[in-house]
């Protein structure tokens, strides 16, 4: 989960390594650190603050070869005694994103061999490793040595003291790529972090290892042939991955959440009918073979699942299983070829969700589908099947478009299903198309009552627990809401769906322990209204995101946020929004940093 940019050129590349860095911060900021060559030596510079301290503590320092890291801690506290680069006999330098499950074993042999550790990382035996190879001379040969020996997932940079202009890089596990300019070249973990010098990118494949110079590079594949990537251009801007008008990127992923839905949803959109080549050339011969669906997902993306799973087997008819990833391999399951497995992935590098999809091909499903933001990753490359979810570069750790545009896509599986099994009609059809076309002006309706919630938000600054209820298809959605409060606010929060509240739950509430509701107006609202009534029995204090004719009544103890509309299945996605505003503006209440929650990091590389 840690971020890695690297850069060779003619010029002083610390302001490159440092500004890539800062847009990598996502990854991971328990510490930071960067190393160049100058003068035939390595040249470290290392923080255990954020990346804006190791950019006051390198603003003197020169090299035209170097490697950056900003790190997300697995193996050691985060320090400086920790933080990469690490080095070995002042020669070798690396920086790297994963976890070396043999690290134990490789630092009782190195230390057999005299190597000195310094750092409690697995990521120093990487660095002895490559120098106990490297007189064989040449840094290519010895990290392609030193890899075979590693057990686990990388991506790594290499540099030497005594190679001024030449960088190696390798992913297996970790995503990596390629930036190529002119007489310079890059690597980085994102895009995002190389706008700033190239828009020309080729994504390393599993296994790659590559050696850069001033001006070329060469690939070589996991058995060490020469081969040949294409090279893309970044539809990427500047832009994008700037906070422009906003105070946190949260905020502005809220907002940026009609357009991203519109362009996710944009090629269906402009269609008079819906069709299986949306998810791919073979979807016309996989889909109608389908008998059921086995969704693989964790954290936010599960949420987006379950939902899914309403959708499936209420509008297409079609059985739906839900699974958390990293759990889904460690258990024994029953395999169907009949069954078409679905992972969700915001990043498509989710180390689990990666292992569950692989797993589950290794036992005989060969129907796979992706739900992904980043079109060349590798649970997309690794699945027959495919929908980009185009939300654009998300950049706060705390999920937002991210999950709408997973639910706008699920919604269009279910719907191309439903088509295939004779349930969804031609006039019916047309009726979810023209709901979809107006999802994005939905959206934009309840990111109006922004103010409302802001209000809503000062009842929760003092508070240390919350409840959050909601039944059906919503329930995912308060389960949603109570992960987003907690994960940027560190206000302990659970769901529940509602009916289940007198089964435990309910012994919990009190005037200090605030209940959020998800009110749609649907078939299970008189229900819900009971479970209601219970909590404000007992003293509780609710918050009801409530849909237009609901009816329910503002009161002592009781707020309201009444919605625009009522979305009919489209509903989970519109209440998604006020959920995100309220944990986002609880946050501001409390002062925790909304981008970079503690403990946390976006892209999750490593199980």
């Amino acid at each position: 989960m840690c971020g890695i940019v690297g850069a060779v050129a003619k010029r002083n590349i610390v302001s490159i390594l440092v500004n890539g860095l800062l847009r990598l911060e996502y990854r991971g900021y328990d510490s930071a650190g960067l190393v160049v060559v100058h003068d035939a030596k390595l040249e470290r510079v290392r923080s255990a603050g954020r990346v804006a301290e190791l950019g006051q503590k390198s603003a003197n320092t020169y090299g035209e070869l170097g490697i950056a890291h900003t790190r997300w801690a697995t193996h050691g506290v985060p320090s400086e005694r920790n933080a990469h680069p690490h080095m070995s006999r002042d020669l070798i330098a690396v920086v790297h994103n994963g976890i070396i499950e043999n690290y134990e074993e490789l630092r009782t042999e190195l230390t057999a061999q005299g190597y000195e550790f310094t750092s409690d990382t697995d990521t120093e035996v990487i660095a002895h490793l490559i120098h106990s190879h490297y007189a064989q001379g040449s840094l290519l040969i010895a990290t392609q040595m030193a890899l075979s020996q590693l057990v686990g997932a990388y991506a790594i940079g290499v540099v030497a003291a005594d190679n001024p202009h030449q960088l190696i890089a390798a992913r297996k596990g970790s995503p990596l790529l390629l930036g190529v300019g002119v007489g310079e070249h890059f690597v980085a973990s994102d895009m995002s972090a190389l706008l700033q010098v190239t828009k020309n990118v080729v994504y390393l494949e599993e296994g790659d290892v590559v050696e850069v110079n001033l001006a070329n590079y060469r690939i070589f594949d996991q058995l060490g042939n020469s081969v040949q990537r294409q090279v893309h251009v970044s539809e990427l801007d500047n832009d994008s991955v700037e906070l422009g008008e906003y105070q946190h990127y949260m905020q502005k992923e809220i907002h940026e959440q009609p357009q991203a839905l519109a362009n996710t949803l944009e090629s269906v959109c402009n269609s008079q009918s819906l069709v299986p080549g949306i998810f791919g050339a073979e979807a016309n011969t996989i889909f109608p073979q389908v008998e059921n669906i086995l969704i693989l997902a964790c954290g936010t993306s599960n949420h987006s699942g379950q939902v899914a799973k309403y959708w499936l087997e209420e509008i297409a008819g079609i059985p739906c299983n839900v699974e958390i990833a990293s759990e889904y391999r460690y258990r024994t399951s029953v395999p169907n070829p009949k069954t078409l497995v679905v992972t969700i992935s915001q990043s498509g590098e989710t180390a689990d969700t990666l292992a569950a999809l692989i797993h589950a091909k290794s036992t005989g499903h060969a129907f796979t589908l992706a739900i992904c933001n980043v079109p060349e990753s590798a649970i997309i490359r690794q699945s027959k099947l495919r929908l980009l979810t185009r939300a654009g570069p998300e950049i706060g750790v705390a999920s937002t478009k991210a999950f709408t545009t997973q639910l706008a896509a699920l919604f269009l599986l279910t719907l191309v299903m439903a088509k295939l099994r004779g349930r969804l009609d031609a006039e019916r059809e047309q009726q979810f198309l023209h709901e979809l076309r107006h999802l994005p002006a939905a959206v934009q309706k309840v990111l109006a009552l922004e103010p409302k919630i802001a209000e809503m938000a000062k009842h929760f600054a003092n508070k240390h627990h919350a409840l959050f209820l909601g039944r059906g298809m919503h329930f995912p959605i308060a389960a949603e809401g109570a992960l987003k409060l907690k994960e940027i606010s560190y206000i302990h929060a659970e769901a529940y769906p509602a009916g289940e509240l007198k089964h435990g739950p309910l012994a919990l509430v009190d005037a200090d322990m605030p209940v959020v509701s998800v009110a749609p107006n649907d078939t299970l609202l008189e229900k819900l209204k009971s479970n209601l009534q219970e909590v404000k029995a007992r003293g509780g204090e609710l918050f009801v995101f409530a849909d237009a004719e609901t009816h329910i009544k503002e009161s002592e103890g009781v707020h309201i946020l009444q919605m625009p509309e009522h979305a009919g299945f489209l509903s989970p996605i519109l209440h998604t929004i006020p959920l995100q505003l309220l944990a986002y503006y609880v946050a501001l209440e409390k002062g925790t940093d909304v981008d970079k929650p503690r403990n946390l990091a976006k892209s999750v590389t490593v199980e």
